[in-house]
């Protein structure tokens, strides 16, 4: 069942298709995630619901360890995570979701974290609602090889040529992990993000 080809051990992706296609009842998985310590990691955990998420109502605030992410001390360490937004989870399909959260101080009033800059922004974006603000995000990626140092489509040890054929470029000489931007793609589509 476990292969060790890689670094760390790995589930035959047969034998994880098998579990993930069981039914699961009227349950949901709810992954909780959020921004961890560092502002630029991301954490997540599931959290198992007896039924479908119809509002951010029927998303309990939960928590964490936060010395384990860099959020908090370890002789005071609980954080809570306070849903603010879900979106249908395009991996496990079904009526599972993916919850974005808010990181919070356990002290009743959900009072933000020191890295939770979320609810400011969200405050002043609400102060701007009239002026319908915009903004453009861009989403770039850099994929590696098994080796975990090449980066894909380079060469081992090496560097490619000038970046003019590969700036929005096709064919498999130039757009190097393309699948995976497809798929990332759709995935955030069908979750409606």
């Amino acid at each position: 069942i476990v292969t060790s080809k890689m670094s760390a051990p790995f589930l035959d992706p047969l034998v994880y298709q098998h579990y993930m296609t069981l039914p699961q009842g009227d349950r949901v998985q709810a992954e909780y995630i959020w921004i961890g310590g560092s502002g630029s990691d991301l954490r997540c955990k599931t959290k198992t619901l007896e039924g479908e998420v119809k509002s951010l109502d029927d998303l309990p605030v939960w928590n964490y360890d936060g010395s384990s992410t860099g959020q908090a001390p370890g002789k005071d360490s609980e954080v809570y995570l306070k849903p603010v937004a879900y979106y249908p989870d395009p991996f496990r399909r079904g009526n599972n979701v993916l919850v974005l959260c808010e990181t919070c101080l356990p002290d009743g009033k959900l009072t933000p974290i020191p890295t939770n800059t979320r609810r400011a922004c969200a405050e002043i974006m609400e102060k701007a609602a009239a002026h319908k603000p915009w903004f453009g995000i861009e989403q770039e990626f850099t994929l590696y090889n098994k080796d975990g140092q090449t980066i894909l489509g380079w060469p081992k040890d090496g560097f490619p040529g000038p970046q003019g054929p590969y700036y929005c470029s096709v064919g498999t000489e130039n757009a190097f992990g393309r699948r995976v931007v497809e798929a990332h793609y759709r995935a955030c589509l069908y979750a409606g993000i």
